[in-house]
């Protein structure tokens, strides 16, 4: 018979050799509990991804922008039930069922992602949500698809190529606005200008010192740095962005090819703990639409728990 320190040697020396964990294998409660707050708030965040969006869904321009939109939106929200699927089969020998994952967000021991927090007021925002927000996603999600953990692993490559699509959509509502008209174009360059300091906040401090970060870390369920997915993310949009003819608001902004870096001016990260407490500019409005979306939801959710004995 093993010991526990055994055990647990066995198993992180088989993250570290590259191999992948499945839902029936054996894994130490600490990186267990680590995973289990990280893929809840990666369920929830693309459950509350879709209220920005869903607002723009009644004032698209065309009913094509209008049928594009509403199909990303059922697509965010399909992401948040294959993760929570995931979350809620590593989270069962914890005593948590689906209900208590979602319901942590009301009470606020779950946060969802900062952007969402952030308000929406045009319709170029509906856009950069879609290229640049999606965008800086796809890299954080890119990233963990050599996560140690199979199961959620192997949903995130469908994750990924769906949020292909969302970014070809943001990225096709940025090209009209920026070929358009002067007030659209001045339109798309206020929206950037307003998702700017989100964008980099998106992927965290350069140095995450939390104890659950450095789980995920020790047990590679995570392999990259939240600075070297800022830097990838950088790498990627920011000539695309100047290829449009648009300022980014960062004068400090430029690429250090001594050092193989971008540099920029930080971003304010106090804001990330005002977030993190539910105090952004629209964190309690969007809460109330998703606890309300919740609650009306309920008893669709308890038919289909009911045995059919019960339901006769």
């Amino acid at each position: 018979m093993r010991t526990l320190d055994e055990r647990h040697a066995e198993f992180l020396d088989r993250v570290t050799r590259g191999e992948k964990v499945e839902a029936t294998d054996w894994m130490p409660d600490e990186s267990r509990m680590a995973l289990v707050k990280f893929l809840q708030m990666h369920a929830l965040s693309e459950l509350m991804g879709a209220l920005p969006e869903k607002e723009w869904v009644p004032r698209a321009p065309t009913l094509a922008r209008k049928l594009s939109l509403m199909a990303k939106v059922q697509d965010e929200v399909g992401h948040a039930q294959l993760i929570l699927r995931v979350a809620e089969d590593l989270a069962a020998p914890l005593g948590k069922g689906r209900e208590e994952l979602v319901e942590e967000l009301f009470t606020g021991e779950c946060k969802f992602h900062n952007v969402f927090h952030m308000p929406a007021p045009t319709w170029a925002d509906a856009g950069i949500i879609g290229w640049l927000v999606d965008g800086a996603a796809v890299v954080t999600q890119a990233a963990l698809l050599t996560s140690s953990y199979a199961p959620y692993a192997r949903v995130l490559q469908r994750v990924c190529a769906e949020e292909g699509f969302h970014i070809q959509h943001g990225e096709s509502i940025c090209l009209a606005l920026a070929e358009g008209t002067p007030a659209q174009r001045r339109m798309l360059q206020e929206a950037l200008e307003r998702w700017w300091e989100p964008l980099l906040l998106f992927f965290g401090p350069p140095e995450s010192n939390s104890p659950a970060s450095a789980v995920l870390f020790r047990y590679r369920f995570r392999t990259k740095t939240n600075e070297e997915l800022r830097q990838k993310f950088l790498s990627k949009y920011v000539p695309r962005i100047r290829a449009l003819g648009l300022t980014i608001p960062d004068p400090e902004l430029r690429y250090d090819e001594a050092a193989g870096r971008w540099i920029y001016t930080p971003p304010d990260w106090s804001k990330l703990k005002a977030i993190a407490r539910n105090q952004g500019p629209l964190s309690q409005y969007r809460l109330g639409l998703r606890r309300l979306s919740y609650e009306q939801g309920r008893w669709v959710r308890e038919a289909l728990l009911t045995p059919a004995a019960q339901a006769v």
